[in-house]
């Protein structure tokens, strides 16, 4: 009779509560050796929260946590790194102005004779990029890099630390097919191994592919800690929301478009990012960019919406050409951009729910120069019953709701400004199952109202569910056209691949 090793990690009765809400109540979990255990639930169910107290960020209030038997020190990072326990978070924790070598040692660095050993450093950094599979430039600064290869450093590491716990936040929600294989791989190389994983993820695919035991949180509570071939998809689902949630696996019913052309890209040209792009978005109309990672979806979002110059080409919007790389004239356009990238672009972090619904529509709620804090509580709140955001009270900085909450917040900043063309680049990114058929119900709500919506988004099923017409990149420029009603996804990714590589796979 095989015996069931002693875990690794024990959770313990841990509690901890965030202005008189409570994120943890009593949470009791085990964590066994070469386990690799999925952590789900909702956004905002607690489970950013167990990560932080894991990794020493925060202290639990109640509770204890043990490694092999020995109390972990609580609020003590270091505490936990000794104890081998490292972590690849949702969103990023690179050193923007540092290039790729310097991120993955920092704290960490090779000295020789008491000065850095850079050859080594580099030799090493090669060595687990090789590994991963991963091609990027080792001297490249991250604020360079798009979040996908971002995440890949992180990922990289993570690796170069002789950890016992991995934990996984999150780690597939920016990276392409391709991407996400070569980590479902690293996953099962490290369960090998014998190195634990605490895998969190929206993707409850990668779940039921990867995970030995799966553990549910709802409102901060345990629900259950269940073998995972003792579980199906829809009982996963109910474990987690409480009830039943249409989560899009059909295709949506397209709607008719109408002759109204609302945005026209003609020629757009930015030299070493993409190249002659030319398309057309109509008046209730999803169009879908689709392609790998560095592509080129993101810079032409971004191109678009005027953050970025480009160095040939238009952009009408209603007929009328916008200037080049002036954020300002595409506002007053009628262009609103939700960013891959919600916490550095998206958000401002230390101010208010509400202070960040406002931004766009300050103009609105000012008279004389003094703003109408009634009529802004009142635009808040609807706001925020429309998206069903989750916090306390309108008055929580943003850096304190979840991922998932602060997408939603992110959404009703520009939607507040009732846009004409709303740009989204991967806008479910990092979002639970019940948020993510809210937010692609609204998507739907406004496209049939006459907004035009340009979606750039990895994750196949979305790109297929939600667009009337898909145009896939390849390397920089539209490598062929689909229906999204009867695209597949093998159609995408034939389309996505460069040509050479396509017919090798």
């Amino acid at each position: 009779m095989n015996r069931t090793p002693d875990p690794i990690i024990t959770i313990e009765s841990v509690s901890k509560s965030y202005g008189g809400v409570e994120a943890l109540s009593e949470i009791c979990v085990d964590i066994l050796p070469g386990e690799v255990h999925g952590l789900c639930g909702e956004n905002g169910a607690g489970k950013s929260t167990l990560i932080k107290c894991l990794t020493g960020v925060i202290p639990p209030e109640t509770g204890k946590i043990t490694v092999d038997g020995t109390p972990l020190r609580h609020g003590d990072i270091h505490a936990a790194e000794l104890a081998g326990i490292a972590v690849i978070y949702q969103e990023s924790t690179a050193f923007l102005d540092l290039d790729l070598v310097d991120n993955l040692f920092v704290g960490r660095e090779i000295k020789k004779f008491g000065w850095l050993d850079r050859r080594a450093m580099e030799k090493r950094a090669l060595a687990v990029m090789q590994r991963l599979d991963f091609t990027l430039d080792l001297h490249t600064p991250l604020r360079e890099f798009s979040i996908a290869q971002r995440q890949m450093v992180e990922m990289a590491r993570a690796c170069l630390r002789d950890c016992r716990l991995l934990i996984m936040d999150e780690p597939t929600a920016s990276l392409s097919s391709r991407e996400t294989k070569t980590l479902l791989g690293l996953v099962t190389q490290l369960r090998a191994a014998g190195v634990s994983v605490l895998y969190v993820s929206h993707r409850l695919e990668e779940i039921f592919q990867l995970c030995d035991r799966v553990t549910v949180f709802r409102d901060g509570k345990l629900v259950a800690t269940t073998p995972i071939e003792q579980l199906n998809r829809d009982q996963l689902i109910g474990q987690m929301v409480g009830r039943e949630v249409d989560v899009l696996t059909r295709h949506k019913e397209h709607t008719e478009r109408t002759d109204k052309i609302r945005a026209k890209i003609t020629g757009l040209c930015s030299r070493g990012r993409f190249s002659k792009i030319s398309f057309e978005v109509r008046s209730g109309e999803i169009l879908g960019i689709g392609g790998l990672v560095g592509a080129g979806r993101s810079e032409l979002a971004r191109a678009i919406f005027g953050v970025d110059r480009y160095d040939d080409g238009e952009i009408q919007i209603d007929g009328i050409t916008l200037k080049k790389g002036s954020i300002q004239s595409a506002i007053e356009a009628g262009i609103a951009m939700v960013p891959e990238d919600r916490q550095h672009q998206g958000l401002i972090l230390p101010m208010s729910v509400s202070e960040n619904l406002s931004l766009t529509i300050l103009a609105e709620l000012t008279k004389y120069r003094l703003l109408h804090h009634d009529r802004e509580a009142e635009r808040v709140q609807s706001l925020m019953q429309h998206l069903a955001v989750k916090a306390a009270n309108a008055k929580m900085e943003a850096a304190s709701l979840s991922g998932g909450n602060q997408q939603k917040v992110v959404l009703g900043k520009w939607l507040a400004t009732k846009p004409k063309l709303l740009i989204l680049d991967e806008p479910t990114r990092g979002v639970d199952v019940a948020a993510k058929a809210e937010i692609h119900r609204l998507i739907r709500d406004l496209t049939e109202a006459g907004m035009a919506t340009l979606i750039m988004t990895s994750d196949l099923p979305e790109l297929i569910t939600l667009s009337d017409r898909i145009e896939v990149m390849c390397e920089g420029e539209i490598a062929g056209q689909l229906e999204g009603g009867t695209a597949t996804e093998e159609q995408v990714m034939r389309l996505a691949f460069p040509r050479g590589e396509a017919q090798r796979t």
